[in-house]
């Protein structure tokens, strides 16, 4: 992923701004919770950051109200770029903290368009545990997940 750097001093997410209208982006749609604006990188024509409206720094923070209406409103764009592009392929991305490659400190999601040979990279190596250790991070993850 580029790395992009927030310019906004301490204290003054970019997102925060630009949901408050003081920076100036091309919106494409809003709700109560979020917000769905253009990404200035545009990786492919279409390309779609969906952002809550509420600075949440990452998944961890938002609340599942916010995180059911974020996957809604890039559901939505989705589907917006599908008709509008008619791209082969779309990429979901959310990124948390620096080493998940989070470059914008505010929860958000990209809505990207695919294309064959667009230099988007998305792997990584597979490393196949045996059946136990997967077992066993089943049971790790099962005794602290939160209810719901």
């Amino acid at each position: 992923m580029p790395k992009f750097v927030d310019p906004s001093p301490p204290g003054h997410c970019i997102f925060c701004r630009l949901v408050a209208g003081e920076i100036p982006a091309a919106r494409v749609a809003e709700d109560a919770l979020t917000i769905a604006f253009m990404d200035l990188g545009q990786v492919n024509p279409g390309h779609v950051l969906v952002a809550t409206r509420r600075h949440a720094e990452n998944l961890y923070d938002v609340t599942p109200a916010e995180a059911g209406a974020a996957l809604k409103m890039a559901q939505r764009v989705a589907l917006a770029v599908r008709d509008a592009f008619a791209p082969p392929g779309l990429t979901i991305l959310q990124a948390n903290g620096r080493e998940g490659d989070q470059t914008v400190m505010h929860f958000h999601l990209h809505v990207v368009p695919r294309h064959a040979d667009d230099g988007i990279a998305l792997s990584w190596p597979r490393k196949e545990p045996p059946a136990d250790v997967l077992q066993d991070y089943a049971a790790r993850l099962r005794a602290t997940l939160p209810a719901g």
